[in-house]
């Protein structure tokens, strides 16, 4: 199976052609890594390869504070429309291939507030709870409907740094999409959108049918560690995202001889040989730069 490859050469080659179809890999780093802009690359040069740029799912709270229309234009040329969440449910133009289907989605909409259990009152998670089965519905038609027609890259970004994985807002969408819609039979993720109304869909599922083992997902953690050093020295948990990953790349600043620059790690990498030293690179106007 063809790697999906990031367009970089020096980091292709490091990964053995690019990323695992089929798998999930984790960047992780700090605030202002590059690990946005980083994913928004590897999601445009779904383009040359597969014919059609990635999907965005912006799991964040509090704006676009990854600012991925900019990126994706400066970086890719690639002009993002956010998808209104309440067209997951509308099914009248789901099957029309000439529909334009907005390729960026924000799920979560908390303004200015974090999104774990703890920061919520009693209320507010009640509130959230009560939601959800709408939200994670309306998302699956997201997902199903650009699988449907050939999209095969996913980059989820926004997520912030938690105790437990399993107090997070954020990280109950992303599990419930990974693992109920993209990591699943296309006619599982069709039953997941359409719920009732997939007996009466079921010609239209046949015809639209897609291998979830062609689809890529990058997942964009945000870390409080800030060196990379100290990303490298992260115990891998069992049971959090990391110890899912087939590809754990870590981004994170480095320090040598007084002077700070920034360089990436990549922890693991199954089905592959993968060059295992550190890779200094720079972010420039027209991307990356390694050393």
């Amino acid at each position: 199976m063809d790697r999906q490859s990031f367009g970089i050469e020096a980091l292709d080659r490091a990964l053995g052609g690019g990323l695992v179809p089929g798998t999930l890999t984790v960047i992780a780093g700090a605030t202002g890594a590059g690990k946005s802009q980083l994913g928004l690359i590897w999601g445009a040069a779904g383009v040359s390869a597969e014919g059609r740029p990635g999907i965005i799912c912006d799991l964040t709270s509090r704006g676009d504070a990854q600012n991925h229309l900019a990126y994706a234009q400066r970086l890719g040329g690639w002009s993002l429309k956010e998808f209104p969440l309440a067209d997951g449910l509308l099914l009248d133009q789901a099957w029309n291939h000439d529909r334009t289907l907005g390729d960026y989605l924000r799920p979560v909409d908390r303004p200015g507030r974090r999104v774990t259990k703890a920061d919520l009152s009693a209320d507010e998670w009640h509130e959230w709870q009560a939601d959800l089965a709408r939200i994670l519905r309306a998302s699956a038609g997201f997902f199903y409907q650009h699988f449907a027609q050939g999209r095969r890259r996913v980059i989820f970004d926004g997520l912030e740094p938690t105790a437990r994985f399993s107090e997070s807002v954020q990280f109950t969408l992303f599990e419930y999409l990974y693992h109920k819609v993209i990591h699943q039979d296309d006619e599982w993720a069709a039953r997941e959108w359409l719920r009732e109304r997939y007996r009466a869909s079921a010609d239209q599922v046949e015809r639209h049918r897609y291998d979830h083992q062609t689809i890529g997902t990058l997942y964009l953690h945000t870390t409080e560690e800030v060196m990379l050093d100290d990303l490298i020295a992260r115990p891998i948990s069992q049971g959090d995202v990391f110890a899912g990953a087939n590809t754990i790349i870590m981004m994170g600043r480095t320090k040598e001889a007084g002077r700070y620059g920034r360089a990436l790690a990549i922890l693991k990498h199954r089905g592959s040989v993968c060059r295992d030293e550190i890779m200094p690179y720079r972010i420039t106007d027209q991307g990356f730069i390694f050393e």
